[in-house]
């Protein structure tokens, strides 16, 4: 009697695709809640009946019990202690009754969950709904004689070779890793709910220009806030300062040479004056010196989501959650490996030559392949293995045509010239620096000739460009056309970009690479911040107050150091070094204590409000808020003229 194995994948189009692999197209689909794809195999040895179906996302979200979810009259401290339960996702979806009917009478659970901690949340939440209905035969979760009846596949990317190999090595599902979650959930649950609930309740009534629906807290989310606000001061409290800097000009068989002071600048007009004075008596520049050297522009490591998503927002102009979606869409139709990894590492079995390989025949990267092919590449070296999935690589060649141009193609091109130019050779550069002297000030003039563009070839953006010095030598002297007492102020730094803002939330522990996308949307959102030209990241009214009242009250509130501890404390959990209920329970208590402690001091950021909102009494708005999305009616005096 064969065996009857349920597969199950996180997408739709995820469980079509392995199951095409895994058939070899000889695969026979019906629809149910979610497409079902079966056919006749073995599995481990024994011949089998497959089924291959699906999820979509998470199958359960976290919630407080129905009896603490009126906003108006349960007490937002209570939340702290508040029972929680667990509810399906997407209940019009029916994915609990498709999986419980699905896996009705199976001997094997194959989970097909992306490989990552929530893709490991999501095997469990899969597990609830179907071990119970396994048959008996099977064995449900031990089997009889403690044979293993569910497993779990480790995969990094939609390709035969990838998936036939995960096939052949199943492990077991990782349970510490989906309590991270859990915890992480709760947490988030607990601690935004509750902030989140006490201050839209205290403000939304008070001031009429307010015009949120609801002012959130969120663990991620201020801290990511926190950032930009915190540029936004620097950039206003900054005092701008007069300097000036000598400049002589002169030039060598007609190039012109830029000269740099080694002083730099100085913050005295009389004793820039001075200086200038004495170059222009010298009315010569005097080679001292004239050195060469090789210099090296290291090759990029592996490309994980953080720098994917930096380059998309700085070069490519998109924002980091389409950014996202676009690779995440590139990766479920077989084109990119898994986008969400922090590893920059290639393991020692990455078969680096069978991913250039597959580029040999590109109309763009081909030739460019295919000479790297020729050349031989060595392993690359360097970057940083976390242990959660290879760097991200294309691993099927597509044109532009094929992938439809627009966003899709832009982040598939940068891919493929990423992964190209990290197995690469390092760019060669010769390097020119010329020491000048004059009224007993030093000069400096740097040159540079590219010997080897390297990996610059397939990556031009990263190039240095060619800049020579004309032909010097010590004891030389040059003539000084001009000697210019050159004037500046020091100016502000720029509001943060996407990119910066990505840069700062890895460097603190902000997040993971999963959710990076999801914090700065949510700002956004909530009119927090607004993405003005160059995708620079401004705070507005609403986000700045909301900052300095945390400021004022408690700034770890919005600190990146609080959170960044707790994403630690995930990580033990994740590791299995520390126990779930206990640190939820000592990070809860630490949080209920802010939250009192915030409660008693609000007027503090009340204060703030009322300088920055206009108070509703002065406003003079006579009508009440919407119960949909309350926000306050306006009064419509005439009829208008067309009412759609």
């Amino acid at each position: 009697m064969s065996l009857s194995v349920l597969m199950v994948a996180e997408k739709p189009s995820l469980a079509g695709s392995i199951a095409q692999i895994l058939s070899d197209g000889r695969v026979a689909s019906r629809r149910a809640a979610l497409d079902v794809h079966e056919w006749e195999g073995r599995f481990r040895g024994q011949p089998a009946r497959f089924k291959m179906t699906s999820v979509i996302g998470h199958v359960y979200s976290i919630d407080f019990t129905a009896a603490f979810n009126s906003w108006d009259k349960v007490d937002p401290s209570q939340l702290y202690d508040a029972p929680t339960v667990k509810q399906e996702a997407n209940p019009k979806a029916h994915v609990c009754e498709h999986l419980q009917r699905e896996g009705r009478g199976c001997d094997v659970l194959v989970l097909w969950l992306d490989c990552d901690r929530e893709g490991e949340n999501i095997c469990f939440e899969v597990m609830d709904n179907v071990v119970p209905y396994m048959s008996r035969r099977g064995g449900g979760g031990g089997g009889s004689g403690g044979q293993q009846t569910v497993f779990r596949a480790r995969f990094s990317a939609i390709t035969a070779p990838e998936i036939r190999a995960a096939m052949n090595n199943l492990v077991s599902p990782n349970e510490a890793e989906a309590l991270a979650v859990d915890a992480r959930q709760e947490l988030d649950l607990r601690v935004g709910v509750s902030f989140t609930r006490f201050q839209t309740r205290f403000f939304q009534g008070r001031y009429g220009n307010l015009d949120a629906s609801v002012i959130s807290y969120g663990p991620c989310q201020t801290p990511t806030l926190n950032f930009c606000v915190e540029r936004h001061q620097a950039i206003t409290s900054f005092q701008p300062e007069p300097f000036w800097a000598v400049r002589p000009r002169a030039s060598k068989a007609g190039v012109p040479l830029e000269l740099e002071w080694e002083r730099g600048r100085v913050f005295d007009q009389d004793v820039g004056g001075m200086y200038a004075a004495l170059v222009r008596d010298a009315k010569r520049l005097r080679v001292v010196d004239v050195g060469e050297k090789e210099d090296r522009k290291s090759r990029p490591h592996g490309l994980n989501t953080v720098e994917l998503l930096k380059y998309a927002s700085a070069s490519l102009g998109l924002g980091p959650a389409h950014a996202m979606q676009v690779a995440e869409r590139l990766y479920t139709s077989g084109y990119l490996s898994y986008p969400r990894t922090e590893s920059s590492a290639y393991p020692p079995n990455f078969d680096i030559n069978g991913n250039v390989a597959a580029l040999r025949n590109h109309p763009v990267f081909g030739g460019y392949a295919s000479a790297l092919l020729q050349q031989g590449i060595k392993h690359p070296q360097g970057g940083t293995d976390v242990g959660d999935h290879p760097p991200i690589t294309p691993v099927r060649s597509a044109t532009e045509t094929e992938l439809g141009g627009g966003d899709a193609w832009r982040v598939y091109d940068y891919v493929a010239r990423h992964f190209l130019g990290s197995v690469s050779p390092d760019a060669v550069y010769r390097k020119t620096k010329a020491v000048f002297e004059a009224g007993g000030e030093m000069f400096t003039a740097t040159g540079c000739v590219v010997v080897k563009p390297g990996f610059t070839s397939i990556m031009p953006w990263r190039a240095t460009q060619s800049d020579s010095l004309p032909p010097l030598s010590p004891g030389e002297h040059l003539t000084c056309s001009e000697v210019e007492l050159y004037q500046g102020r020091t100016s502000p730094p720029d509001y943060l970009t996407e990119s910066d803002l990505i840069g700062l939330m890895e460097k603190y522990g902000i997040g993971t690479d999963a959710s990076i996308p999801v914090h700065i949307n949510n700002i956004c959102e909530r009119n927090y911040v607004s993405i003005q030209a160059g995708r620079k990241v401004v705070p507005t009214e609403l986000g700045i107050t909301l900052i300095r009242g945390y400021q004022l009250i408690d700034p770890e509130l919005c600190k990146p150091q609080v959170r960044a501890h707790v994403e630690q404390q995930l990580d033990l959990i994740a590791k299995g070094k520390a126990d779930k209920e206990a640190v939820v329970a000592h990070t809860v208590e630490q949080f209920r204590a802010k939250f009192l402690f915030f409660v008693s001091h609000v007027t503090r950021m009340d204060s703030l409000f009322e300088a920055s909102f206009s108070p509703l009494a002065s406003s003079g708005k006579p009508l009440s808020k919407c119960g949909k999305c309350r926000r306050y009616m306006k009064y419509i005096s005439a009829r208008p003229q067309r009412l759609y």
